[in-house]
């Protein structure tokens, strides 16, 4: 488990962002995987989920999930819709006590957010699509929308890292055109193929919503003993892969 220094300081509140270690899935989904939508043993995922839930000491009913499909959606969590277990967004915030929201993530961008002075706790699943759309400045303006003279803390945490994420020229296009400024998330590296510094990319969206930022830098590609990675199993021919979760809760 990994946390976040800044977010550590804060006492109302309990995080974690989970390695693949320490739970009771097998072969290619050892062993914390989360993925409720991996081919993994649904017995197996809901033990790991009961760790989770564990060490962040909710109860396992309190531990809210997303239907993740890299869009810019956020769902607030209040008394009105709490009864769900999943909600469809990419984003979660919430105000309720004892409410633990997580995201799960294999080399996109896990986020976790908290807002000092009217205690909201956050996540965020941004992916390039996701943070291309907007997710994370759709986030940060429903927190401010509740107290628009907020205090944020987010931490970005584990994802795949610039030397591992090579894509194609069309998806650099589809950068360029929107702004000539996304140039300096790119770099060459072989006459039709690029390397896209998502985390960058991330953290300077960050830096424009002006929150304070911790950055737990460590490449999910790279890391095979405490991360899942999407590309990593692609690349050794996986027929699937496990999910890493990062969770945050309201104390």
């Amino acid at each position: 488990m990994f946390v976040s220094t800044k977010l550590k300081k804060q006492k109302k509140i309990k995080h974690f962002f989970f390695s693949r270690k320490n739970g009771f899935s097998k072969g290619i989904y050892k062993s914390l995987n989360c993925g409720l939508g991996s081919k993994d043993s649904k017995l197996k995922i809901k033990r790991n989920l009961c760790f989770v839930s564990n060490k962040l000491q909710i109860k396992e009913k309190n531990l809210k999930l997303m239907y993740q499909t890299h869009s810019s959606k956020v769902s607030i969590i209040t008394e009105a819709n709490l009864k769900k277990k999943r909600f469809h967004s990419d984003a979660m915030i919430t105000a309720l006590r004892g409410i633990g929201i997580g995201v799960l993530t294999a080399d996109c961008v896990p986020i976790l957010l908290y807002e000092k002075k009217k205690r909201i706790v956050g996540c965020i699943h941004a992916g390039w699509k996701g943070a291309f759309m907007g997710i994370i400045e759709n986030t940060i303006k429903k927190i401010s929308k509740i107290n628009p003279n907020n205090k944020i803390i987010a931490c970005v945490g584990p994802c795949i890292g610039k030397k591992n994420y090579e894509v194609d020229l069309k998806f650099y296009k589809k950068f360029i055109t929107k702004s000539k400024k996304n140039k300096i998330y790119f770099s060459q590296v072989k006459v039709n193929k690029k390397l896209f510094d998502l985390r960058k990319f991330v953290y300077d969206k960050l830096k424009k919503s002006k929150v304070e930022i911790d950055n737990l830098n460590y490449d999910t590609f790279q890391d095979k003993n405490n991360f899942f990675s999407y590309r990593r199993s692609k690349k050794l021919k996986e027929l699937d892969f496990g999910r890493n979760i990062s969770a945050i809760v309201l104390i």
